[in-house]
């Protein structure tokens, strides 16, 4: 190797392996009741941790419903209405229901959730 590029070399080197300003870190997010839950659903996401606390709350939200739709099989308690609304419409009405009677905000986050979805999308209805 030439020894002027040694040098230049050694400086690419330095940067591609030297951390990231940008490198991701990790986070712990964690909601154990319906109010927990609620908050990260209605986080802002341009504050700090805004758009890791939405991401959450639509994971969380997504695998509770999978498993109770799975669980439930004929007998549904719930049922989403045609033309189904968004994630974000449904996760939205949640926040309201949990803001409007704070017993709601007590239940443990998927039972929350699930009595927002018998409360909102009976069946049959």
């Amino acid at each position: 190797m030439k020894p002027l590029l040694a040098p230049a070399i050694a400086g690419l080197a330095a940067v591609a392996l030297a951390p990231s300003a940008h490198a991701a870190r990790a986070i712990n997010l964690h909601a154990g009741t319906a109010g927990e839950l609620a908050e990260m659903c209605a986080a802002n996401p341009n504050q700090e941790l805004g758009d890791a606390r939405i991401n959450y709350c639509h994971g969380f939200a997504q695998g509770a419903v999978d498993v109770l739709v799975h669980f439930e099989g004929e007998k549904r308690t719930f049922c989403f209405p045609k033309p189904t609304p968004t994630r974000t419409e449904t996760l939205g009405q949640f926040v309201n229901w949990v803001r409007a009677d704070p017993a709601h905000a007590r239940f443990q986050a998927a039972a929350g959730l699930y009595r927002f979805l018998q409360d909102r999308y009976p069946c049959g209805k």
